[in-house]
């Protein structure tokens, strides 16, 4: 029990630095940056700072699709940099997204920089089109950006692509594991209860997601074993 409390301290003193830096940041690259500091310890509303209104967050505010990745992906997690994608107000974003760590290596938060390059991205096209060049880059992927998780993680299961056209009954068998496999992948179900959301968003039982979620997890569990 001692470790672990000296590991919180550590873990709070990290943070406690790091706050600071957030307007810093922020206050350097002016009104088209965002910096936000995220405490993984509480997935729910992990915001604990925030400098800039890219996005629209705020001090206890959830994190988006792409913390709840980095939190699925826990110690193994990696710099995300330069990220391009769209918030669902069309707004075009540059993110990066740094994981933090403790002296034993375990993750537990995250900076990131949200970067609005909404102009920049108007002028390239503008541009492309009077080149002549007529291919723009591909579109980036949309990006649910607020503070309530409950909108994240709704927006992760409609986001799927065997949701977009079909209901939950037209699924086989594989593809509802896969579906819950992909939920796992995307740290869905490391919000606190996330599996009585989903399965209210599929309009199952919470017995049949629980289900589910304990068979995708233990197939992909056998094809990792070696």
């Amino acid at each position: 029990m001692a470790a672990d409390e000296a590991l919180g301290a550590e873990r709070d003193a990290i943070l406690g630095a790091l706050k600071p830096l957030v307007d810093g940041i922020a206050a350097t690259f002016g009104p088209v940056c965002e910096v936000v500091l995220h405490d993984y310890r509480r997935p729910e509303a992990s915001v604990i700072a925030v400098a800039g209104s890219v996005t629209g967050r705020a001090v206890g505010g959830a994190m988006s699709e792409i913390g709840m990745r980095m939190l699925a992906r826990g110690d193994e997690a990696a710099d995300e940099l330069n990220q391009l994608t769209r918030t669902r107000t069309g707004m075009l974003v540059k993110s990066s997204t740094m994981p933090l760590r403790d002296s034993t290596g375990a993750v537990f938060g995250a900076l990131c920089v949200n970067v609005d390059v909404t102009a920049v991205g108007q002028v390239h096209t503008l541009l492309g089109a009077l080149a002549g060049l007529d291919a723009g880059p591909a579109e980036p992927p949309t990006t649910t950006f607020g503070n309530d998780i409950g909108s994240v993680v709704d927006a992760v299961i409609d986001a799927h692509e065997l949701r977009r056209h079909r209901g939950w009954a037209q699924l086989d068998r594989a593809e509802r594991l896969r579906l819950f496999r992909d939920l796992d992948a995307g740290g869905v179900f490391a919000v606190r209860r996330s599996v009585e959301q989903v399965a209210a968003r599929l309009g199952i039982s919470r017995a049949s997601a629980y289900s589910y979620l304990s068979q995708a997890r233990n197939e992909a569990e056998t094809a990792t074993e070696p």
